[in-house]
């Protein structure tokens, strides 16, 4: 429709303004670190602690000892403290792979199908023996075994059991069941349709380091994936509906098998594995520094991955500078997440803190300081780990019990219940000196237990943007309004356009004025800003102005003493 009037006439325009203001999309967490299972180098989006065990798994048997990594713990905070979306990259040192294995078939026993593991690594492998019951030599419950059953050839289906590596065929443990799948490429019950085919391979290219998948349909199992079919049965029926005498031959055999022929040890051979507060530049928990590149190279990629905070528990910027300054850079130029850091590795001294602090000036990073004691969920032993792990629990606290413009610090909102004691109680005078070098302070008191008690950025400048809460409102805006403008992309640049957009950010923005998230806000997308060149442009601008809500952090209270008789100000 015509926005002007050329010759004499009545002009009746629109302008639509019931658009029902959609809720911003839901981002979470994101941690890089080893696990014990799971998919290398592939970031996998979690929404439970219980999914993220099937997925990753639990303890760490080393030696004698058992151990649990900081990303498991970290994912458990994380969870418990009612976080709902958590994007986990496993790291490792060196090479892994999946275990593989195959169903024969029933005419001249080939391979009717290939499975391998979505899981990688030496812990897959389960064996080729069974022994007592049809138990695996080596299955253990990190790993898994599969069967073949209800095989019907007139039907042309048969179920598929994913079972646990450690059952026995008297007492099974069915993790997954898909239920009259068939080998029929055409079918809409087909087993890589069912199961999922896709696989990935990690390419560098110049500056750019991505996923290439491979395969026809995503993966359904948290498991396993469809290697091959060899034997597929297109077209299983003749015309009368019976099955092909060729084809029914091709079908599985009833039975189980195992997996095997993976490679890769979660603690390379040379490597002691130091845990916990043992951490330092050579070992950290089995890994180095370099371990982590591609992983934190991978979540640079604004568009697959999506999270408000990143951490990589069991980095220290004392010890794996360089990994560090990569994860800060990635959240830099996304611009939609807060870093969250460790500085130094256990027991150092204030000044090493300060002095780490002091050589970082970004506002899309914080860090927190000391380490701190808790209960390994595993091994029950009292162990200090970094405060990268806890802290994204507190950020997730606080964005479920206020929002994320509200500071992730104090009694209320700050408190750390699973933390059994500071590596250092520290003074007021201590805090003083921790906050002044823009970190934050972890501070211990009476009845109140180990807390938060900072949220400064490490943003040098004194800005609206030294503090957490006012980066975490800016990200958190700029996301959601960023949703609206995607889908103003190759729309017309005319008034019905621009109030398109100033209806749904509008009412968004005041929603988070009443939340407490603003003082005040105009957004600007009119003829002022969108003149004739710009349009010529192929452009349309938009100016979002924002006052912040400021925290109170410092209080002070003035007690008068008067004398008897004295006149109280009003």
């Amino acid at each position: 429709m015509a926005e002007t009037l050329i010759s004499p006439g009545v002009l009746a325009r629109e302008n639509d303004q019931s658009f029902v203001t959609s809720q911003p999309a839901e981002r979470g967490a994101a941690i890089i670190g080893p696990t014990v299972l799971g998919p290398v180098e592939r970031p996998t989006l979690i929404s439970s602690f219980s999914s993220y065990q099937a997925i990753f798994g639990g303890a760490l048997q080393s030696g004698s000892g058992e151990y649990t990594y900081l990303t498991s713990i970290a994912a458990n905070q994380y969870f418990q403290n009612g976080g709902t979306s958590l994007l986990v990259t496993r790291v490792t040192s060196g090479s892994f792979t999946s275990a593989t294995s195959s169903a024969v078939n029933n005419f001249d026993a080939v391979n009717a199908f290939e499975l391998e593991t979505i899981s990688e690594g030496e812990l897959m492998n389960t064996g080729t023996e069974e022994i007592t019951n049809g138990a695996l030599e080596t299955g253990s419950s990190d790993n898994v075994r599969w069967e073949v059953a209800s095989v019907n050839t007139s039907s042309g289906i048969f179920s598929l059991l994913i079972r646990r590596g450690d059952d026995t065929h008297n007492n099974k443990v069915v993790l997954e069941s898909y239920n009259n799948i068939s080998l029929d490429p055409f079918a809409s019950n087909y087993i890589s349709r069912a199961i999922g085919d896709v696989s990935t391979t990690l390419v560098t290219e110049g500056a750019d380091t991505f996923l290439q998948e491979s395969g026809s349909f995503p993966n359904i199992s948290n498991y396993v994936r469809v290697k091959s079919v060899s034997t597929p049965t297109p077209y299983y029926f003749n015309n009368d509906g019976s099955a092909k005498e060729a084809l029914t031959g091709s079908m599985p055999v009833t039975g189980s098998g195992s997996f095997n022929g993976a490679n890769g040890s979660n603690i390379p051979t040379g490597r002691t594995a130091n845990f916990y507060q043992n951490i330092n530049a050579t070992d950290t928990q089995g890994l180095e520094g370099d371990d982590y590149n591609n992983a934190i190279a991978l979540l640079s990629n604004q568009d697959d991955y999506q999270f408000n905070v990143i951490s990589a528990p069991g980095l220290t910027n004392q010890d794996q500078s360089a990994q560090i300054t990569s994860l800060m850079n990635n959240s830099i130029e996304r611009g939609d997440s807060i870093a969250v850091i460790d500085l130094v590795r256990y027991n150092q001294q204030i000044n090493t803190v300060t002095t780490q602090a002091g050589g970082i000036d970004n506002s899309y990073t914080a860090t927190y300081w000391p380490w701190l004691q808790t209960v390994d969920p595993n091994s029950g032993q009292l162990v200090y780990i970094p405060a990268s792990t806890f802290i994204p629990g507190v950020y997730a606290f606080t964005d479920a019990s206020s929002d994320p413009w509200f500071a992730p610090a104090g009694i209320t909102r700050g408190g750390m219940g699973q933390v059994v004691r500071a590596e250092r109680k520290l003074t007021s005078t201590n805090r003083d000196t921790l906050y002044e070098a823009n970190v934050n302070p972890i501070a211990t008191f009476p009845q109140q237990g180990v807390v938060v008690f900072g949220q400064k950025t490490l943003q040098k400048a004194a800005s609206a943007l030294d503090r957490v809460n006012v980066r975490r409102l800016l990200i958190t805006l700029k996301s959601f309004i960023s949703q609206i403008a995607d889908n103003l992309v190759f729309e017309q640049n005319t008034i019905a356009t621009r109030q398109n957009f100033l209806t749904q950010v509008n009412p968004y923005l005041e929603s988070v004025q009443q939340r407490q998230g603003l003082y005040a806000f105009k957004v600007v997308m009119d003829e002022s800003n969108n003149t004739p060149d710009v349009i010529d442009r192929n452009e349309l601008i938009g100016q979002i102005f924002l006052q912040p809500t400021r925290t109170a952090e410092f209080i002070l209270l003035d007690f008068n003493v008067l004398p008897t008789g004295a006149t109280f100000p009003s």
